[in-house]
């Protein structure tokens, strides 16, 4: 029972990727699944249930599951490693899809909205994002005292910087592959900026 439920989500979230919510009807998703309507019923109340549980299982799990893993006193390099198992972790899952040609901007179209369709979504999403900046904060505060990054910079501000590399990702490439090799990077170059010479 429970593979068929999992089975369900993943397909239900290739289709939603590589369509678009309000692009899938329940039509679509008994041809993917080949499955009768009760069937997917059985398991969801309606679509709604069944794209909000895609978008916390893919989405934000794997970031709380993340965030939650960071230490405490964590420093900056276990930051972007806690945010790169998060970014690979999405990675891997979307990989597990039969469509390979889903990329990054079918992923942030569906994300955008997930977040303007559903608030309690997007309020989940925001607390995340606030709980990802205090760790940012805290982990350059950790460096600073350990004389390891400089104590004139803005700490708000340099949060901000770390916290946004993710969303900065130019989906515009259409790579078919999510290439995040690019996003570890940025975070590495951004935090030899900081390092005292």
């Amino acid at each position: 029972m429970k593979n068929r439920r999992e089975y369900i989500i993943r397909k239900a979230m290739e289709l939603y990727a590589l369509k678009g919510y309000r692009n899938v009807t329940i039509t679509d998703l008994q041809v993917a699944l080949d499955m009768g309507r009760g069937s997917i019923y059985y398991y969801f109340k309606d679509q709604e249930e069944l794209f909000l549980t895609c978008m916390e299982r893919y989405f934000l799990e794997p970031k709380q599951r993340a965030l939650g893993s960071v230490p405490e006193g964590a420093n900056i390099e276990q930051m972007i490693a806690a945010m790169m198992n998060y970014l690979h972790s999405l990675e891997e899952a979307l990989m597990t899809f039969d469509i390979k040609t889903i990329n990054t901007s079918n992923v942030n179209d569906l994300m955008f909205t997930a977040y303007s369709l559903f608030p309690s979504l997007h309020r989940k999403a925001q607390r995340l994002a606030l709980k990802e900046l205090e760790l940012w904060r805290k982990a350059i505060y950790t460096d600073q005292r350990e004389g390891l990054v400089r104590r004139d910079i803005d700490r708000d501000q340099i949060a901000l910087m770390f916290s946004h590399v993710k969303n900065s990702y130019d989906s515009g490439l259409g790579q078919t592959q999510m290439d995040f090799s690019l996003l570890e990077k940025t975070y590495s170059e951004l935090h030899k900026l900081l390092k005292i010479s």
